[in-house]
């Protein structure tokens, strides 16, 4: 039986935000929620959620960060700082919003580095975290495949094609996630600060053959935790594993859960 979806607006000081949420036959026992990368939104997860419900028996929550996707213009640059400030900006209003209780955060790409920024904030909020082809840390390979897609959306067919899911936010959207990345004054930037201050357990996927990170992330990921961590690194994979492999993603993160136990209950 497919997850009952529902979707939902959530207001904050900044915009309103779109969100979605995945609910399983059963009810669901505790959350996970999914942030997503610098050119995601709910609608780019794609079959992901609910496969990851279906997988977990938890509730799955998305939201589209504002300034992407189904949410508001975001008001300005991205502000320095943004991979930490995400907890609340934008998981915050969404946990208040939704009933989110002791929760389990899977990010992708930057959402990985926002999930690890957030369970360093939320230390009694956060029960385990899960990054996917996260980076950690500013790699030639990461601003080389950025600098790859930024001529690739020049042809406007690519570009219709993102702006499909991002509409009016497009144009931001592109230019945030290139501009900061290939900014000097971001060459600097790792998730050091933040590694060291997460205490749930830490699970990092990551593929081989991802063109915008190699595996070195995951490691570094891995070793800068204090808590319980381990990485899987996927033979072939690229940048988007929920995309490529769904089903085999949903299944290590529902076998990483186990090993952790279950929520506490409400």
């Amino acid at each position: 039986m497919s997850p009952e979806t529902a979707d939902h607006r959530i207001a904050t000081p900044a915009g309103s935000l779109f969100a979605r949420s995945w609910r399983p036959a059963g009810g669901g026992a505790g959350d996970i929620v999914l942030i997503h990368d610098s050119l995601g939104c709910v609608a780019l997860w794609r079959d992901f959620p609910g496969v990851l419900a279906a997988a977990t028996g938890h509730r799955v929550i998305a939201w589209d960060r504002l300034g992407f996707g189904r949410s508001d213009p975001h008001p300005g640059p991205l502000p320095e700082g943004f991979v930490g400030r995400e907890a609340e900006a934008g998981l915050r209003p969404v946990c208040a919003a939704l009933g989110v209780g002791p929760m389990v955060l899977v990010g992708h790409s930057v959402g990985g580095g926002m999930a690890i920024a957030a369970a360093a904030r939320m230390p009694d909020r956060v029960r385990a975290v899960v990054t996917m082809a996260a980076q950690s840390f500013v790699e030639d390979r990461t601003r080389d495949g950025i600098r790859a897609a930024e001529a690739a959306f020049r042809d406007p067919a690519q570009r219709a094609r993102l702006e499909r899911h991002h509409g009016r936010n497009t144009g931001w959207a592109l230019d945030a996630w290139i501009g900061t990345w290939l900014s000097p004054a971001f060459a600097g930037w790792t998730l050091d600060a933040d590694l060291v201050r997460v205490r749930c357990p830490v699970l990092a996927i990551h593929g081989d053959a991802d063109e915008y990170g190699s595996t070195a992330h995951a490691a570094r990921i891995a070793a800068g935790v204090p808590g319980p961590a381990g990485t899987l690194v996927v033979a072939g994979g690229g940048h988007f594993p929920h995309r490529e492999r769904p089903a085999e993603t949903a299944d290590a993160v529902a076998r990483f859960l186990g090993r952790v136990g279950e929520p506490p209950a409400a």
